[in-house]
């Protein structure tokens, strides 16, 4: 299944929807932390910019989240 091209901010909102919690905002970078899953995730937050595919696969890989369930949450 192929990755949505997103920005930072939609995939911030899908991961507070999963259950996530932004603990802070350093610089560009927002963190998110999810206490059942014991998982933290560090999400780049770049004015209206697409994030790379990489990039989110990354962020998918940290949340422990298939490509199904964040569609599902966007």
């Amino acid at each position: 299944m192929k990755l949505p091209r997103v920005t930072g901010d939609k995939v911030v909102k899908a991961l507070k929807r999963a259950g996530f919690v932004e603990i802070r905002m350093r610089g560009s970078h927002c963190y998110l932390y999810h206490s059942e899953k014991d998982r933290l995730v560090t999400v780049p937050v770049h004015a209206g910019k697409i994030i790379a595919l990489k990039t989110l696969k990354s962020v998918l890989k940290q949340a422990e989240m298939s490509i199904e369930e964040f569609k599902e949450l966007l």
